[in-house]
Formats: C-alpha cells, structure tokens, sequence
C-alpha cells in the first residue's frame, strides 16, 4: 500500500508542481498586462 502511494506522489506530484509554479508566473504576468492596459487612456491623453 505505501509503496502505491509513494508511486502516485511520484508520477503525479512532479507535474503538479510545475503546473502550479507556471500557473504563478502567468498570473503575475497577467495581472502586469491588467496594471498596463488600465493606465493606457491617462498616457494616451
């Protein structure tokens, strides 16, 4: 039975990992883009 649950955490828990930290940076990104559209009719005046 451990041997089957560390198996899953193996296999699964690597991809998860990487989707959650590319997820983050894509997040950040997203809420630069947010930030810059917003501010772009005060530059455009």
């Amino acid at each position: 039975m451990e041997e089957t649950w560390l198996s899953l955490i193996t296999d699964v828990g690597f991809p998860i990992a990487v989707t959650f930290y590319l997820l983050h940076r894509v997040e950040a990104k997203l809420n630069t883009l947010i930030e810059s559209i917003i501010s772009l009719p005060e530059k455009l005046k």
